[in-house]
């Protein structure tokens, strides 16, 4: 596996070895069997979990005491997506690898760094327990019944810093002061929020403000330890606070008032000696001095020791200014190193409390999460799903929860998907909705599952383990897989994954390769997930053919996507219809794109040819590049004559004025134009 985004390290085969790995845990946790952590019987989850706790402690340098447990997740425990799915839903990264317009972005409001990740974990992987999804979607339902009340909750999270991280930081000993600052800062908001949701009626709620508040000894502690506004780093000073330490205090004391000594100093020796021109100075080479002139010499007292003599001065030293000499130069070293030892002694203090602030930070991050959910709710007026214990599907004006932000009007659309109706064949044109359509659904359920409030007018989620898509086309150069290559291994282990309790979503599979072959593969695989998966599925395809399986296969329904063709455009409906669509409206949606006027006319000649042809032989689709005899009939050259080119451009230039944009100059310019040319073809 390559990872280009990333920097990948290979240990050496003995890191692995499960042993090692397991005596590493032991002693992480210092326990003497793992029977209590649910691991034992597994040597891979052993020598997987040895290896990382070994690897975190090597690159931290320190021993990791914060981390004393493990849990086994299973896949009992959450909604499965796999690396496909996660990409063709552009959860938290779109298809080009951007990280707006996706399904996390779209629904982070969070206040906090904490709840950011909460949300971003909720979505990547959704609870599969349907009790745990309600008890989120009851909390959201009690924050929206109480929006003065959340506001304020929100207000009070915009103070509170990444504690869970600064936790960590405090058992490997890297927390920098600033970071205990905001902590301290923020510990009264913790108990005005716990107090804000101690009255509310949600089991969810109520379990978050337990977990909230922290020590009162951690905030005591903090308040007395630290400065209000300390230093970025522990090297520069001023982070220990005035009265916490009585010798720091007289430190600084002598290096921030040591000014006024000296100008005290002086005058006293001044008036002691009789020498008015004396003066008690200072520099980096001699240090601390007493100046006098030479003229006044006579008047220095027996106490005074010559240090420097100069042109017009001398220069003397006390035993008294010696002393403080000695004292000031070495206050600020002695400052900085006695604060250094307290700020360690700190750390070392709080470090009891750090399962403490992991505990709150969790609630914390679920309480934000939670607020993020129904402020979306609110905004865009999502709705709460109901559970149903079968699987199945039943969405009412199901919309996009990332297109609806980004179009004017949005065309809902629903969905029934249950034991009669598992395969729903999707047809209809290119840029017709299907692929956006067929993500709603698929992110519908997601979002249910992840505790959130949906965009539809109803939705009824039944039981489902899994969601599986194969969506758009990608090459993968990097592991040698071409497009149809990477499109038949997404397929497959969707064949192998799906149960019947999965939602499946297929879009344009057999496209890659020749039209009788992809068509192949297409109702075979169509047919697999109806009969043998008997997954809930939703197959987009341009193959018609494929809409005969609504009569020789079980609980198969067609519906498709409608569009509306004008003489001269298509208008796009976006309405998911029952029945199966009539054509594509592929050639009319390359001429939107832009494909110049003379390969669309001969694409227009083939289609007509192809159909006429069909008809004749009751086929739907052809090849157009078999060997056979009837290819020379689809493009006979004697019913392809050959147009005037001068004819073909005027006709086209006609076809792209907008008479609406014209002024009458122009206009009578263009149809001078026009006349010019069309004399030139007689």
């Amino acid at each position: 596996e390559r990872f280009p985004d990333r920097s990948v390290s290979a240990l050496p085969d003995w890191h692995f070895d499960r042993i090692r790995a397991e005596k590493t845990l032991l002693k992480q946790f210092g326990t003497s069997t793992l029977e209590p952590f649910g691991i034992a019987d597994s040597d891979l989850l052993i020598t997987a979990a040895g290896v990382v706790a070994e690897y975190a402690r090597s690159t931290q340098g320190t021993d990791l005491t914060h981390i004393t447990a493990i849990t086994r997740e299973t896949d009992n425990d959450h909604l499965g997506l796999d690396a496909a799915s996660h990409r063709n839903l552009e959860i938290v990264r779109t298809l080009r690898g951007e990280q707006t317009n996706t399904l996390f972005s779209t629904l982070d409001h969070c206040r906090t760094a904490m709840g950011s990740r909460r949300l971003a974990s909720w979505l990547t992987s959704p609870c599969r327990d349907q009790s745990e999804a309600t008890k989120r979607s009851d909390a959201v339902e009690i924050l929206l019944g109480s929006m003065e009340k959340l506001e304020n909750i929100n207000e009070f999270l915009k103070s509170i810093p990444d504690f869970e991280r600064t936790a960590t930081r405090i058992a490997l000993g890297s927390v920098k002061p600033r970071e205990l600052a905001a902590l301290r800062d923020a510990l009264p908001s913790l108990n005005v929020i716990a107090e804000n949701l101690s009255d509310l009626d949600s089991e969810l709620l109520k379990e978050t403000a337990e977990e909230l508040p922290l020590p009162e000894e951690l905030y005591q502690l903090l308040c007395a330890s630290l400065k209000k506004e300390p230093s970025t780093f522990i090297r520069d000073g001023n982070v220990i606070a005035e009265g916490f330490n009585a010798e720091l205090d007289e430190l600084r004391a002598l290096k921030n008032h040591g000014g006024q000594f000296l100008v005290d100093y002086e005058a006293r020796e001044k008036e002691r000696t009789g020498i008015p021109n004396l003066r008690v100075e200072f520099n980096s080479v001699q240090g601390y001095f007493i100046e006098v002139p030479k003229g006044q010499i006579d008047k220095v007292p027996a106490d005074y020791r010559r240090r420097q003599t100069l042109k017009n001065v001398e220069r003397y030293i006390t035993p008294e200014l010696k002393a403080f000499e000695d004292k000031a130069v070495s206050a600020e070293e002695r400052s900085k190193a006695l604060e250094k030892q307290l700020y360690e002694e700190l750390i070392l203090k709080c470090k009891p409390f750090c399962q403490d602030l992991l505990n709150s930070a969790h609630g914390v991050s679920a309480l934000d999460a939670l607020s993020s959910f129904a402020q979306h709710a609110d905004t865009y007026r999502w709705i709460k799903p109901n559970f149903v214990p079968v699987t199945s599907v039943e969405i009412k004006g199901a919309r996009h929860p990332v297109v609806e932000e980004t179009i004017e009007n949005y065309v809902p659309n629903d969905c029934d998907l249950d034991a009669q109706h598992r395969l729903h064949i999707i047809t209809g044109p290119n840029m017709g909705g299907k692929s956006t359509y067929m993500r709603s659904i698929a992110l519908i359920v997601l979002l249910a599952y992840s505790g959130s409030f949906v965009p539809a007018e109803s939705a009824d989620i039944g039981v489902i383990d899994k969601i599986l898509t194969r969506i758009g086309a990608a090459d993968d150069l990097a592991r040698g897989l071409s497009t149809f290559m990477v499109e038949m291994t997404e397929t497959a282990s969707i064949l192998r994954q799906a149960t019947d309790k999965s939602l499946v979503l297929m879009d344009e599979v057999g496209r890659g390769t020749s039209t009788f072959d992809g068509l192949s593969l297409a109702a075979a695989i169509a047919e697999d997930l109806v009969v043998n998966c008997r997954s809930l599925t939703l197959f987009a395809t341009h193959y018609f053919e494929l809409t005969q399986l609504e009569k020789t296969l079980p609980d198969v329904v067609n519906v498709h996507v409608a569009a509306a063709e004008s003489s001269k455009n298509i208008v796009f409906l976006h309405e998911i219809r029952p029945g199966a669509a009539n054509q594509s409206y592929g050639i009319a949606v390359a001429k939107l794109a832009g494909i110049p006027r003379s390969v669309i006319r001969g694409a227009q000649k083939v289609l007509l040819k192809l159909e006429e042809r069909a008809a004749q032989t009751d086929d739907k689709q052809l090849d157009l590049f078999v060997a056979s005899e009837a290819s020379s009939t689809v493009f006979p050259e004697e019913e392809l004559p050959e147009e005037d080119p001068t004819l073909l451009e005027l006709r086209d230039q006609l076809a792209d004025v907008s008479m609406d944009d014209l002024s009458p100059r122009q206009a009578w310019e263009l149809l001078a134009d026009l006349q010019k040319k069309a004399k030139e073809t007689k």
